[in-house]
C-alpha cells in the first residue's frame, strides 16, 4: 500500500466523497505491535483493540458519539486498555495526513488530535478545505507552528513507517474493513454502541 507524498497537496486534491471504508484483507493475524497508540492500564483485563481510518466516517461517529463515554467508563478507571491501529481507506491521502499530524504532535496529544481530525471531517468533506482544518488542529490541540505542519506532511520517514503499519495491519492481521473492533481476542466487524461495548466487555471480563 503506498502513501502519496505531499500529503498536503495530495489531500486539497483528494475525492473528498467518504463513501464505505473497506479494504482487501489478506494472509493471516499478528498481535499488538510496540508503534500502535494505546491508553490506560497497561495491566487491564480487558483489552480493546480498534483498526480505524482517520478518512473513514464510521470511525468518526464512533469517536464522537460512542468513545467519549466508553473511555470514561472503562478507559480512565483502568478497566480496559485501549489499542488504535492505524488504516488507510479511500481518500487515503486524506487519512493518512490525519495520522501523520496526531503524530507529529506527539503521543500526549495523539489522541486529542486525532479526536478533532475526526470532528473536523464533515467541514473537510462540505468546504473542500482539507487544509483550513488541517492548519487549525494543528495549532490547537495540536500545539505545532503552520511550518512545522508543512514539515510534518512532507516527512517520507513517517509516511513510510504509515504505510508500513497500515499495509501490516491489512496483510498480517487480516483486517478488511473499518472500523474493526479485537475485544480480548474476539473480533467485531463495524461500528459498536455503548450497550454493546458493555456487553462484550463484561464478557471478555468474566
Amino acid at each position: 500500500m503506498l502513501v502519496r507524498r505531499s500529503l498536503v497537496a495530495a489531500a486539497l486534491t483528494a475525492a473528498l466523497a467518504l463513501g464505505g471504508c473497506a479494504k482487501r484483507a489478506e494472509d493471516s493475524a499478528a498481535g499488538p505491535q510496540a508503534d500502535d497508540m494505546s491508553l490506560g492500564n497497561p495491566n487491564a483485563k480487558v483489552s480493546v483493540v480498534e483498526y480505524a481510518s482517520a478518512s473513514c466516517p464510521h470511525c468518526a461517529r464512533f469517536a464522537i458519539d460512542v468513545f467519549p463515554a466508553f473511555k470514561a467508563k472503562y478507559v480512565d478507571t483502568g478497566k480496559v486498555r485501549f489499542t488504535l491501529k492505524e488504516y488507510l481507506t479511500d481518500p487515503q491521502a486524506l487519512a493518512a495526513a490525519g495520522f501523520l499530524l496526531a503524530r507529529c504532535a506527539g503521543k500526549d496529544r495523539y489522541f486529542e488530535v486525532l479526536d478533532a481530525y475526526f470532528r473536523g471531517q464533515d467541514e473537510m468533506v462540505q468546504t473542500g478545505n482539507v487544509r483550513a482544518v488541517l492548519a487549525r488542529i494543528a495549532t490547537s490541540p495540536g500545539g505545532l507552528s503552520e511550518a512545522q505542519l508543512d514539515a510534518c506532511m512532507r516527512d517520507a520517514v513517517a509516511e513510510k513507517a504509515l504505510a508500513a503499519r497500515a499495509d501490516r495491519h491489512m496483510r498480517i492481521d487480516k483486517i478488511g474493513s473499518t472500523p474493526t473492533f479485537v475485544i480480548n481476542g474476539r473480533r467485531v466487524e463495524g461500528e459498536m454502541t455503548m450497550p454493546e461495548l458493555d456487553a462484550a466487555i463484561a464478557k471478555a471480563a468474566g
